[in-house]
C-alpha cells in the first residue's frame, strides 16, 4: 500500500489521490495528461543488474579507442577522453567540460548512485544519504546525453569515410550497448525506490488524509524531487519536504524572470554561433572555416542526405524551436493568459524532451577535432562558433529547467479543486 495517499501533477499542480495499479500500468493526470507514475514495485534484481552491467560497459567505453583513421601510412585513433583533453589543450575549456559533464560526470553519477542506493534496499538497509543521493540520480538524468553522444559518433564516423580509412574500435561497440543499457536503466523511477524506502523504515510515516489536511487551511505543497504533498501551514516560513528535505515551493521562485534572462542571453548566442566557424580545418593548401551551415551542406553534397538532415534538425531547427516556444510560454505566463493550456503545456514538454539533442553538433566537432591530427597533411581545430552553440544549448536547457509550467494553469484556476481521481493508460 502506498504511504502516502496525495501526488500532485508536474506539469498543472493538480492534486491526485493515489491508488495501486498493476505492472506495466500508467497513471496520467486527468487535466494535461502528464504521466504521474508507474504501476508495480521496483525490482531491485533488475535494477542492480542493469546498472551493474551499464557501468562495466561505461568503463569500457571510455578507455578503449572509438574509432581510427589511417591515411597515407598514418594513423590516428582517440578515445572520449582524449578527445576531451585535446579541447582543452588548444584553449576550449569551456567546450572540454560541457563534454565531460554531459558524457561522463552525469551518466557516470547516475550508474553509480543508482547502484548504491538499489544494492541497499535489496539487502534490506537504507543507504546513509538515501535521499540525497536519489535526488542526484533525478538531476544527472536530465543532463546525461550518452544518446546524442552515440549519434554524433555515428555521424564522424560517416563524415570521415570521405578522407580516410575508418577502423572501428571496441570504444564504438561499447557506446552502443551502454546506449541501450541506459535506455533501460532510465526506465527505474526514483520515486518507486523512495517509496521502498519508506516501506523499510524503522517507523513508517502515517498515511495522510487529503480531507482532512483541506479541512485544515494548511497548504498542500508537492516536492518536485520525490513527490510527496507536504502540509504546511499558512504563514509559515521556508518549508522543506518531510521525507527528502527539498526546497519547496508553491510556485519557482521569479520562474518568468529566470526563463527571460537566459533566453535573452541565448538568443544573443545564437547569432555568432551560426555565423562563426565552428571548426578549422588547416591543410596543405591552406585553412577553411567550417559554420554549421556549410557542415550540413557538405553531407548533402556528398550523398549522405540523411545525415545533413539529421545534423540540420538538430543544430538549425531544434534550437529555433526552442526559442519560440520558450519565448511564447514565458509571454503568455507573464500576461496570466488563459489560450490553450493543454497545448501549451504539451509545448513545454516538447521542449524538455528535445533539449539534449541540440549538442550533436559540438560532440562531431570534438571527435572530429581528436580525429584529424595528421600534422603532415590536415589538422582540424574547434572554432569560436562551437563555443557560442554549446552555450545557447546550456541556456535554453536551463532556461526550460527555470520555467514552471503550473503558471500555465494558474489564471484557468479560479478557486482550489479537490484532488482528482486518475486514468490508466
Amino acid at each position: 500500500m502506498h504511504r502516502y495517499e496525495l501526488i500532485s501533477c508536474h506539469d498543472c499542480g493538480v492534486l491526485h489521490r493515489k491508488r495501486l495499479l498493476r505492472r506495466g500500468e500508467r497513471a496520467r493526470c486527468t487535466r494535461c495528461r502528464a504521466p504521474l507514475y508507474r504501476g508495480g514495485a521496483a525490482d531491485l534484481n533488475r535494477v542492480v543488474a542493469l546498472t551493474l552491467g551499464a557501468a562495466l560497459v561505461f568503463l569500457i567505453a571510455q578507455f578503449f579507442p572509438i574509432v581510427a583513421l589511417e591515411v597515407n601510412g598514418l594513423h590516428s585513433s582517440a578515445t572520449l577522453l582524449g578527445a576531451i583533453a585535446v579541447l582543452w589543450s588548444e584553449q576550449m575549456q569551456v567546450v572540454a567540460a560541457m563534454v565531460f559533464f554531459f558524457t561522463i560526470l552525469f551518466p557516470a553519477v547516475e550508474l553509480g548512485a543508482l547502484l548504491y542506493v538499489a544494492l541497499g534496499l535489496r539487502a534490506g538497509v537504507l543507504a546513509p544519504g538515501l535521499h540525497r543521493v536519489l535526488r542526484a540520480v533525478q538531476a544527472a538524468r536530465r543532463w546525461g546525453m550518452t544518446e546524442v553522444l552515440m549519434i554524433g559518433i555515428l555521424i564522424t564516423v560517416i563524415k570521415m569515410t570521405s578522407l580516410a580509412h575508418v577502423v572501428p574500435h571496441p570504444g564504438l561497440f561499447a557506446f552502443g550497448a551502454l546506449t541501450l543499457l541506459l535506455a533501460l536503466v532510465l526506465a527505474v523511477d526514483p520515486k518507486a525506490l523512495w517509496d521502498l524506502a519508506d516501506d523499510m523504515a524503522p517507523r513508517p510515516p502515517p498515511r495522510r488524509s487529503y480531507a482532512a489536511l483541506l479541512a485544515s487551511g494548511a497548504a498542500l505543497l508537492p516536492c518536485h524531487a520525490c513527490g510527496l504533498v507536504t502540509p504546511v501551514a499558512a504563514g509559515a516560513g521556508r518549508a522543506r519536504c518531510a521525507r527528502c528535505g527539498c526546497a519547496l515551493h508553491r510556485r519557482r521562485p521569479d520562474s518568468v524572470n529566470r526563463t527571460w534572462a537566459l533566453l535573452i542571453a541565448a538568443m544573443i548566442l545564437y547569432v555568432p554561433a551560426n555565423l562563426y566557424p565552428v571548426m578549422y580545418t588547416r591543410t596543405l593548401f591552406g585553412i577553411e572555416n567550417d559554420t554549421i551551415m556549410s557542415g550540413i551542406v557538405f553531407f548533402w553534397n556528398s550523398g549522405s542526405k540523411g545525415m545533413a538532415a539529421i545534423i540540420f534538425i538538430a543544430s538549425i531547427v531544434v534550437p529555433m524551436l526552442k526559442l519560440a516556444v520558450l519565448t511564447l510560454l514565458a509571454w503568455t505566463a507573464q500576461r496570466r493568459s488563459r489560450w490553450r493550456p493543454q497545448q501549451r503545456t504539451r509545448l513545454y514538454r516538447l521542449v524538455e524532451f528535445i533539449g539534449r539533442w541540440s549538442m550533436l553538433d559540438i560532440f562531431v566537432v570534438t571527435l572530429t577535432v581528436a580525429l584529424v591530427r595528421f600534422q603532415a597533411l590536415a589538422v582540424i581545430t574547434a572554432g569560436p562558433g562551437a563555443l557560442a552553440f554549446g552555450s545557447v544549448v546550456v541556456l535554453t536547457m536551463l532556461a526550460s529547467m527555470q520555467f514552471d509550467p503550473r503558471l500555465i494553469w494558474d489564471p484557468i484556476d479560479a478557486e482550489p479543486q479537490l484532488p482528482h481521481g486518475e486514468a490508466h493508460v
